[in-house]
């Protein structure tokens, strides 16, 4: 029988509240994404929850359910280009700002998924130390990054067929580090995340 999640509506009640997440964080290439998603406060589904924990196909057949039954969502990305400069945290953080930008109902509080964020101008929010197991709407937002993300990485695949990007979307595999180490850098990888063989570090 399947699991049913039990997450959470809100984290309060008072104002109109959004969820935040990101995909691709740890990726060696590809941008890294973020959604924002505002549910109505009694929002409730049965099956939704962190993305990690659901299939592919589950995913993927939640994604118009949340587009669908969302008040508001957003996603966007910051490039590899963009997280060599500026650092992989910050850019995490401003793919988040930037899906907050998009919303086309303004949230008046954030709910974010982690322990760390740049607060966002003129609007409190709370960190939630893995949120996206916890509340409805970071969950949304975690699977909307990662099915959007995931495309992008399929959608450049055919390009780069030796470094397996259909199968690991830009992740360290032994695949992924082994093409990188052989072939070396795409334009598409992020230059100041070092690959050593078996090992990832990042600086």
């Amino acid at each position: 029988m399947e699991n049913l999640s039990c997450l959470l509506s809100t984290f309060q009640r008072d104002f109109i509240e959004a969820g935040c997440d990101e995909a691709g964080r740890g990726c060696l290439a590809g941008p890294v994404f973020a959604a924002a998603v505002i549910f109505p406060p009694d929002y409730h589904n049965a099956v939704l929850n962190d993305s990690k924990k659901l299939s592919e196909k589950k995913r993927m057949a939640l994604r118009p359910i949340i587009e669908q039954e969302a008040l508001a969502f957003a996603v966007a990305s910051v490039s590899a280009a963009e997280i060599d400069k500026i650092n992989i945290h910050k850019a995490s953080y401003l793919a988040m700002h930037k899906a907050i930008d998009l919303l086309k109902l303004k949230p008046q509080y954030l709910i974010i998924d982690g322990n760390k964020f740049i607060p966002y101008p003129d609007l409190p929010h709370s960190c939630i130390v893995k949120g996206d197991g916890k509340y409805l709407s970071i969950a949304a937002a975690s699977i909307l990054a990662k099915t959007y993300r995931d495309e992008y990485m399929d959608n450049l695949a055919s390009d780069f067929p030796d470094y397996d990007w259909l199968q690991n979307k830009g992740y360290p595999t032994v695949k992924h580090r082994e093409a990188v180490i052989r072939l070396g850098l795409t334009p598409h990888h992020r230059k100041t995340f070092r690959v050593s063989d078996p090992q990832l570090a990042l600086f």
